[in-house]
């Protein structure tokens, strides 16, 4: 079972994503928050492995409400959802550790889906905002200012920590990188994480944008 904590300060979408969500088996809500300071509380109370957290709350926000969370030895996989269509608020999600994000428009078989792929180990991030948020870091700023010490560093990966790294950046989760790469998925994860600590990233869609950025993803996309 998927275990997933609902963060939204309008209890309509709260109870309407709960019962999309426990629509499936594979699924269970164990926790519900209206804000930043409940969703903390209750995340740590109930350990769940999926946060859907909503942004704009009372009190404290869903941005600082996940990097509280990160903080903890084992924090959960948060994927943020919004309705505000705000570059900036996407990165400063993911640069508080959001492992995710979407935003709330999405379909519900969407929304069960970027769950389960979270969860998988996958990087979760809409198209259309990847591809804006690449654009708003391509500045003369570029990677040194949205993934401090990542760029400089890249010279520290091995050829296969830039291959799989590459992998990453196509929003692929470990099993399917596996596959490609003809690896075990255990070996896997080893060298995502080996790239990330190496590139003082904190989780893979922050990786998944970085490889975008330096241009690390294969030409040919899978299944392509």
């Amino acid at each position: 079972m998927i275990r997933v904590i609902v963060v939204d300060d309008q209890a309509l979408i709260r109870a309407g994503t709960r019962a999309i969500l426990e629509s499936e088996e594979d699924i269970e809500v164990v926790g519900e928050a209206a804000d930043g300071v409940e969703a903390v509380a209750v995340c740590r109370e109930h350990r769940p492995d999926v946060v859907l957290m909503d942004l704009r709350m009372p009190r404290v926000d869903g941005v600082a409400a996940t990097a509280q969370l990160k903080k903890d030895p084992e924090p959960p996989l948060v994927l943020a959802l919004t309705t505000f269509d705000d570059d900036q608020l996407m990165i400063d999600a993911l640069s508080a550790g959001a492992d995710g994000f979407l935003l709330k428009q999405l379909k519900p078989a969407d929304l069960i889906s970027a769950v389960r792929a979270v969860n998988g180990g996958a990087s979760v991030l809409d198209t259309a905002l990847s591809r804006r948020i690449l654009r708003r870091i391509s500045g003369p700023a570029t990677a040194s200012t949205a993934f401090p010490h990542a760029a400089e560093r890249l010279d520290l990966l091995s050829e296969r920590e830039r291959e799989v790294l590459g992998q990453v950046g196509l929003g692929l989760d470990n099993a399917q990188i596996a596959e490609r790469l003809f690896m075990s998925v255990s070996t896997v994860k080893t060298y995502v994480s080996r790239a990330l600590a190496k590139l003082r990233l904190d989780n893979r869609v922050q990786a998944a944008l970085l490889a975008s950025q330096l241009r690390l993803t294969p030409d040919e996309h899978p299944g392509g």
